[in-house]
């Protein structure tokens, strides 16, 4: 190489580094927090949802609530000769299969890109999340049943309630107690919420399918493919796009399998990268995700928190009722024990056997406090009580119960572990804010030499 010739910046970080939680590329950490802070106002929108409904719930007016989460707009099955579609569905489970399908939508994005373009796509950087991911739901999974095998009128059903983990919920909990995570862990927080998200989609469409229709479902796999074509040909108006996706969600909800399961399908179908492999400029993924998401979280994930989180508690004494049920038991144990011993055990077996350390300027204690962070467990984990016991059953009301207890006690104990870890955070978030070259690129992610008039690599 000629040595009159500028360097350019190497803006990868510590993304060679065999150290766990190290920080990553610069484009890759701005993507991340761009998604982070638009998580944190979904985040708010849905915490006030949920309490409005757990407020409404437990007034003189609690009838009201159930009468508008009950309605049903179509009073019978739509009869179109040959096929008979099941659309009688009331307003609480339009917000379940309906509104939550553009959720997992975006997380189809999401993961499509992860592995295309993003952590994912490299295996040793991959590993922690995805150990950490798998390791936060096998535990708390298996400590919900350890309480519903041996306890009297226990429901190994709903196995899968605790292993979720509510990313917007978490990130805006971030944002309340002012935490100023540094890059290396808000990485790993969304990736591991990511591969969360997917393991959980997985579950729902392999263990809460009752009835499957394959007629359906084939005919459900013609509008994804056409949907895929367009996609693949960057054609992305919403005039072909939109009624392709709601065909699809339509006769994936009549073939028996969740329909949220189409929202995700038709995200893993849209390219990641440009055509002319342009990485400064968004690829189409990343486009429909910025379309997309503020409609997933300022509205779709909110009014499903507002409908789904409505329980009438019945006082101190209905609370307490409600939590002697080893259903509600494994759910709050779950998510607060299951999550912090799974995802902490999980990240030191990794380092244990791959000789991997901490990034030198964090501890085990930020592990900890990120893994009680991830026993939040909301809009999937109310989902999926739904689905193992039935909306508005007693079970599921107990479910509520014990997903809004579990999270807050997560919430609580993350809060304080946390802020004590504070001014480690701070003193981090502000280095990587330092840019004294002002080239918009944050000196702690270039190392070597440069010529300040070179643009980023």
């Amino acid at each position: 190489m000629n040595s009159s010739s500028p360097t350019p910046p190497d803006t990868s970080g510590s993304s060679g580094s065999t150290r766990l939680f190290s920080r990553g590329s610069f484009l890759e950490d701005s993507r991340i927090a761009g998604v982070l802070r638009a998580e944190t106002t979904g985040g708010l929108l849905l915490i006030a949802g949920a309490l409005i409904a757990i407020v409404w719930a437990n007034t003189p007016w609690a009838s009201t609530y159930e009468a508008i989460r009950d309605f049903k707009p179509l009073s019978e099955p739509l009869d179109l000769g040959a096929f008979t579609l099941h659309l009688d569905l009331s307003i609480g489970t339009w917000a379940a299969d309906g509104l939550l399908a553009i959720f997992f939508f975006v997380v189809g994005l999401e993961l499509k890109r992860e592995f295309v373009a993003g952590d994912l796509r490299d295996p040793k950087r991959a590993a922690l999340p995805m150990a950490a991911a798998v390791g936060g739901m096998v535990a708390p999974a298996l400590i919900y049943l350890a309480w519903n095998f041996t306890l009297a009128d226990g429901a190994p059903s709903g196995w899968a309630i605790p292993t979720a983990t509510d990313i917007a919920f978490a990130v805006a909990i971030l944002a309340v107690i002012s935490t100023h995570l540094p890059s290396g862990l808000r990485t790993f927080l969304l990736t591991l919420a990511v591969v969360d998200d997917l393991l959980a989609i997985t579950i729902i469409a392999l263990f809460y399918t009752e009835e499957l229709d394959l007629l359906f479902l084939a005919l459900g796999l013609l509008p994804i493919l056409l949907f895929a074509v367009l996609v693949q040909m960057r054609i992305f108006r919403g005039v072909l796009l939109i009624p392709l996706a709601l065909v699809a969600w339509v006769l994936v909800h009549e073939s028996g399998v969740h329909a949220t399961v189409a929202g995700v399908l038709l995200g893993f179908t849209v390219p990641v990268l440009r055509k002319d492999r342009a990485d400064d400029k968004p690829g189409l993924a990343e486009h429909l995700e910025h379309l997309v998401r503020p409609i997933s979280a300022g509205f779709a994930v909110p009014v499903f928190a507002f409908f789904a989180a409505g329980v009438t508690v019945g006082g101190f004494s209905g609370l307490v009722e409600s939590l002697q049920d080893p259903v509600a038991i494994g759910i709050v144990s779950g998510l607060v024990l299951g999550k912090t011993i799974g995802i902490t055990g999980s990240t030191w077996l990794l380092a244990k056997f791959t000789k991997a350390d901490l990034d030198e300027d964090l501890a085990w204690i930020d592990v900890v406090g990120l893994s009680l962070l991830a026993g939040i467990g909301f809009t999937v984990s109310l989902l999926i009580g739904e689905l193992a016991f039935g909306s508005s059953t007693e079970r599921d009301e107990h479910v509520k119960v014990g997903v809004l207890v579990g999270s807050m006690l997560a919430v609580l104990l993350a809060t304080i572990v946390l802020r004590a870890r504070n001014r480690v955070y701070k003193k981090l978030w502000d280095a990587e804010q330092v840019d004294e070259d002002r080239d918009d690129i944050p000196d702690v992610y270039q190392t070597g030499d440069k010529d300040p008039a070179t643009p980023p690599a």
